[in-house]
């Protein structure tokens, strides 16, 4: 089974919209591994206008499953990261100031960078995976930095199965291979939803875990958190 790391970012957005605890982002994570979650995925930005640095510190004591902080691995986050210890960093290239992510790392030109980075973070003992787009030079580049993992950037393919294109798998199950025989483990995330998951899991070669945040929490608004997470869980086994 492909397991799911629930991203609480939008948890913490709300909160910050009126400067209270309301929703608490602990409460609402403990309740996500109570209904079945494997994970708790996080990512603080510099603003920290969702998720705050200080929320990473207090997640580590009662995230039970899979802790898994994403982010740019500049100053802050590494010290931040080093401080708690997830099972897993995801570093991701966002830019400063940016909505979302947006593209993949470019493994070969940024290589001796990331792979400074993961050297760091292995030394303590924390899984490394790196977010690319599905592009075979990026896959082979990754291997090259040592990085565990890798975890799709599949914003594409998204947008292309909401438009009936099915075919937008194709380059994901193609890197997903050649992921495969490198001895990569896949991750996926970005724009993953009730209504393109099952689709997507059955595709993928040796697909591992799935991060998915922003649907999943608009869908909790119809159908509630509880009911979501378990849906996903069906239709990841």
């Amino acid at each position: 089974m492909t397991k799911l790391s629930v991203n609480i970012n939008k948890i913490a957005t709300l909160r910050n919209a009126r400067g209270g605890n309301v929703p608490d982002l602990l409460k609402v994570a403990t309740d996500i591994q109570k209904f079945g979650a494997q994970g708790i995925t996080i990512h603080p930005r510099p603003d920290e206008r969702h998720i705050r640095y200080q929320d990473a510190r207090d997640l580590k004591a009662i995230v039970h499953t899979e802790f898994n902080i994403e982010g740019n691995p500049q100053h802050n986050f590494i010290d931040l990261v080093l401080e708690c210890k997830p099972e897993q960093v995801t570093l991701v290239p966002d830019a400063i100031g940016a909505i979302t992510s947006s593209a993949g790392w470019d493994t070969v030109k940024n290589q001796a960078y990331l792979t400074e980075m993961i050297q760091e973070f292995k030394r303590n003992n924390i899984r490394t995976s790196i977010f690319v787009d599905p592009i075979l030079a990026m896959i082979e580049g990754a291997k090259n930095t040592g990085a565990d993992r890798i975890e799709l950037y599949t914003e594409e393919f998204a947008h292309q199965y909401s438009l009936g294109n099915h075919d937008a798998i194709n380059p994901y199950v193609t890197a997903s291979v050649l992921a495969n025989d490198l001895g990569l483990g896949i991750n996926a995330g970005h724009d993953l939803s009730l209504d393109n998951i099952q689709f997507f899991k059955q595709n993928i070669p040796g697909l591992l875990e799935v991060s998915i945040g922003h649907a999943l929490i608009a869908e909790s608004l119809y159908l509630g958190l509880e009911n979501v997470v378990n849906m996903y869980l069906q239709k990841l086994k």
